[in-house]
Formats: structure tokens, sequence, C-alpha cells
């Protein structure tokens, strides 16, 4: 199968078309679908924007363009622009609004089935010389207005493919920013606070009322940054098993840490392992930050665990 077709998008880039791209017909209205509320604060999206730092020379991936409110300010500014739109109305108008621009591709598709590697022409570590003799590492940036309703499941795929970017600012509903931004011991702490902090730096960068959306939606939203920086090195863990350790840790958030670990480890090396880790047997997951969860993981899989007397 061509790597086109697994991609699952159809791709249109935008080419100068001379007089004809000055004949932009006029965008018809389109009714909301699919969780959408279209940004309308223009100081919001130029805040959005400014986040992402410079970016001429950057590959910048716009998830959910919507009607362009990011996108008209992104253009001048970054060196090439993918814009990834589920809705076929609104891809279409967005092809035709900005014809003229050469630096634009539009992707018709949804971004949690497309293969980031294959959308950015490259694998992670793939060396690119720019200047004879400095080769760089290319990874891209994203920023996006994230549907509600699957915003984990974007953040988790955009954590597991961190390799491939180095920045994203994204906007999201209040509520899910809070429990990305919480720290250990607060009732919003959770497993998605654990892992956006385990793969990335965030910051909070503006909150926004529903009156700068149209439609308004019923919520808040946040905007925050997040700087591409994994821990595992540091922690001196593994990647992906860390990772199905914390999925176990915060199984039932109203079990302690021992409750939700027995049925993956022997009492006896629970026990040990909590000692190790200066952790009392009633914690819970919420409590524990991402050093102790390491040190425990680590104790927990030593090749000859100690029991504790």
């Amino acid at each position: 199968m061509p790597k086109e077709s697994r991609v699952n998008a159809v791709r249109q880039v935008a080419k100068n078309e001379g007089p004809r791209a000055e004949r932009v017909p006029r965008l018809v209205a389109h009714k909301p679908k699919l969780g959408q509320h279209f940004l309308s604060d223009r100081h919001a999206a130029e805040t959005i924007v400014e986040a992402l730092g410079k970016i001429s020379d950057q590959v910048v991936i716009e998830i959910g363009p919507g009607r362009g409110a990011i996108t008209e300010l992104l253009l001048p500014k970054a060196g090439h622009l993918i814009t990834i739109e589920l809705d076929h109305v609104l891809a279409a108008q967005m092809r035709l609004k900005y014809s003229r621009f050469t630096n634009l591709e539009v992707v018709e598709g949804d971004f949690l089935r497309i293969e980031i590697p294959t959308l950015l022409h490259h694998k992670p570590g793939l060396l690119i010389d720019r200047i004879p003799g400095q080769p760089v590492q290319m990874t891209a940036r994203v920023v996006g207005n994230i549907p509600y309703y699957i915003t984990s499941d974007i953040l988790l795929k955009l954590f597991d493919c961190h390799k491939h970017f180095n920045r994203f600012v994204l906007m999201m509903q209040k509520e899910v920013a809070d429990r990305i931004l919480a720290k250990p011991g607060s009732s919003d702490y959770g497993l998605l606070s654990a892992t956006a902090q385990l793969y990335t730096k965030v910051e909070k960068i503006l909150t926004l009322p529903p009156g700068a959306f149209n439609p308004p939606p019923k919520v808040h939203s946040m905007v925050l940054r997040f700087e591409t920086a994994p821990r595992f090195e540091e922690l001196q863990v593994p990647e992906s098993d860390f990772i199905e350790f914390l999925k176990i840790s915060f199984a039932q958030k109203r079990k302690t840490i021992v409750n939700n670990l027995k049925a993956n480890y022997s009492d006896a090396q629970i026990k040990s392992a909590l000692k190790a880790a200066g952790l009392k047997a009633d914690v819970r997951a919420e409590a524990i930050t991402l050093d102790q969860s390491a040190t425990l993981f680590r104790n927990l899989h030593m090749k000859e665990a100690i029991p504790a007397k």
C-alpha cells in the first residue's frame, strides 16, 4: 500500500494559481458539528501564535483549524504549515481561502488516525544537513483548538510521538488543563497529570471565557504550552514499562497504591519497594511524585528484591 493511503487523509498542497487565486468564492455559513467551537477572539489567536515562538524555520501542524482564526496568523510566519481538518467542508474552504500561500498543506482526515512519521516525511532521529557539516534534527511544533471530547486522546498521541515534536500550544477545556497542571497531593492530580509532566514541561498561557468562541461553549477554556522534555533517562526508567506502571498505580484512584499494585506484585515486593521509596502503605498514587514513583518502580523491578524486615 502506498504511503499516502496509510496516512488515511487526503493531502492537498495549496499552490499559487496566478490570477485565479484572487477569485476566491465567498465562504458560505457552515453549521458547526463534531464538537466545534470556533475561536473568534483575535487577541487570543495572536497570543497563541506568539506562544509557539519563532517558526520561520519550523514545520507547524495545526489540529482542527476550523475557520482559520489561527491559520491566517500562522501562514505569514511559518516555514511550512500543515493543517489537519476532519470536516470536509471546512477543509475545502481552507484550500480556496488560502490558495495563494505556497507554504500551506491541507490534510483532510482524523489526527488520531494519521501516522506522524509519514505526515512529516521523516522518521525520528533523521538528520538533515541544512549547513554542510552541521546536521540538525528536524522536529515540528503543534498548535490547535482541541475538541473537548477527544482532548485526552490527542494529548496521549502527542506524548507517544514526542520524538517528532519540540513544542505544542493547545487550547482545551479548563477542567482538563487544571488536571494537567495539577501537582501531587491535589485532588486533580492523576494519570493525565503524571503523563504530561513526565513527557513535557507545561505552563499556562491564558484562560478564555465562553464568549471568545462561536458558538460559545458552556465552559471556560485554557491555553497551555508544552515543551518536550521527557524524563525517562533522568528517572532511570524504561518508557513503555513505566507508563504501564503509572496506569496500574492510578487504576482506581480511591484505592491505596498497595491495593492497586497487588494484582501485579507480591506483598513482599510492594512492602520492600515502599520502604525503599520512603512511602507509607496507605499512600495513594495522587500523593506520589514522579521521582517517588520512579524509585518505587525501580525497586519493584530489581532482579533480586530483598523483602523488608
